[in-house]
This record gives structure tokens, C-alpha cells and sequence, in this order.
């Protein structure tokens, strides 16, 4: 084997556990937000369809998992508590992240409160993120015409921050002051890769906008 060879099989050996470890994850908010944008799903099946998809990558692990160990072939009784154990986490998994918000991950009172106004793979995308960075900041959520006016901001006339028609708003803010550019930039990719939208600016502060698209108002943002 050549240098570059036994270091990119080193490497490969370094992140291949938190990859294995995230793709559960990816798939979950990902294939979530596939069902959404590619298919019009409603809010709650899309997010149930992507945890379908997540069940079944746990349920491949488990087994491979038990194989190993073991070195015994599935039983259909085996495999159904395994499918159970997998339901049971992905969907304890989904409702705490879709319904929970901590004060700490909060600008206030308002806008935790606010929380379950967002689109749920949108309250899932987040609150997926808190686990690995504990100081994030929501810093707004769901809004409405007249607060632009209080902000000293121009009303927007189409802004997700709105509740659509499926009775959710699609976007929300993340607060970017204070931090690094290298962990702003990490926030972002995050967004991206799991098929949010996002946009860095200033409005009455720097902030990264988060978004989900929108069939109501498709250019949007």
C-alpha cells in the first residue's frame, strides 16, 4: 500500500462510526424534507415518512449488530423487538425534538413559546443541531406584518416567517453574533445538507435564516 493509501484507509477508519452514527439522523430530516418539497406531503406524514426510513436503517444495524456478536441468523421473533426497540427511539426522538424547546436555546419566553408554530421538520432540524452545539440561540420563529413595523424594518409581503396554509410558519433565525465564522460556516452546511434553505444577513441583528420551502409561495425565502 502507498502512503496515501494507508492514510485515506486511517482516515476512512476515524469517521466511519460518526457517519454510520449520523446517517439515521440525515435520513430522518432529509428524507423528511423530500417527502415535503418533492411530493406535497403534509407536515406530520412527511416527518413520519422520514422516520420510517430512519426505523429501517436502525433495525439494519441492530441486526448487523446481533450477527456480529452472536454469530447467529435472525429469528422473526428477534426482529420484530428489534423493529419495536427502533420505533420506539425514533419516534420518542421525533415528538421530544418537534415539541421541546429549552429556555437556554431561546432569545425569551416568546419565542420558546413559539416553537410549535414552526413547521416540524423544521422544529426537528433544529433541535437535531442542539445536541451537538448546546449554546445554539433561536432568536426568532414565527411572525406576523406588524412586527417588521416594531423592528423598524419594511413589512414584508411574503415572508415564511408567516403561517401558511398548512398552519405553520416555514422559517425561523439563528443568532451568528459572537460566534466564530468557522462555526457559522459549520451551521450552515448543516442546514443545507439536510435541504433547508438558508440565508445570511442583517436585519436588526446578524443572523442565519432558516427556511423550508414553501408550496403556497414557492419563491419565498
Amino acid at each position: 500500500m502507498t502512503y496515501l493509501q494507508i492514510m485515506a484507509y486511517f482516515i476512512y477508519q476515524i469517521i466511519k462510526i460518526p457517519l454510520l452514527l449520523a446517517l439515521p439522523f440525515v435520513i430522518l430530516i432529509r428524507g423528511s424534507v423530500f417527502l415535503h418539497t418533492n411530493y406535497e406531503w403534509f407536515p406530520w406524514p412527511a416527518l413520519m415518512g422520514g422516520a420510517f426510513a430512519a426505523v429501517l436503517i436502525l433495525i439494519i444495524y441492530l441486526s448487523l449488530l446481533h450477527g456480529k456478536i452472536t454469530g447467529k441468523m435472525n429469528s422473526k421473533g428477534a426482529l420484530k423487538r428489534r423493529s419495536m426497540i427502533a420505533l420506539i427511539l425514533v419516534l420518542g426522538y421525533c415528538f421530544h425534538g418537534a415539541l421541546f424547546l429549552s429556555s437556554r436555546n431561546a432569545k425569551g419566553a416568546d419565542v420558546q413559546s413559539e416553537y410549535t408554530n414552526l413547521h416540524p421538520i423544521l422544529r426537528l432540524g433544529v433541535s437535531t443541531l442542539v445536541w451537538m452545539d448546546k449554546d445554539l440561540i433561536m432568536t426568532d420563529g414565527s411572525r406576523n406584518p406588524e412586527d417588521y413595523k416594531k423592528m423598524g424594518l419594511k413589512t414584508i409581503k411574503r415572508s415564511l416567517h408567516y403561517q401558511q396554509k398548512n398552519g405553520y410558519s416555514h422559517a425561523f433565525d439563528i443568532r451568528t453574533n459572537g460566534r466564530s465564522e468557522l462555526r457559522n460556516n459549520i451551521l450552515n452546511f448543516y442546514f443545507k445538507l439536510m435541504g433547508f434553505n438558508t440565508l445570511r444577513h442583517i436585519g436588526t441583528a446578524d443572523h442565519l435564516h432558516i427556511s423550508l420551502h414553501s408550496h403556497d409561495h414557492p419563491s419565498a425565502i
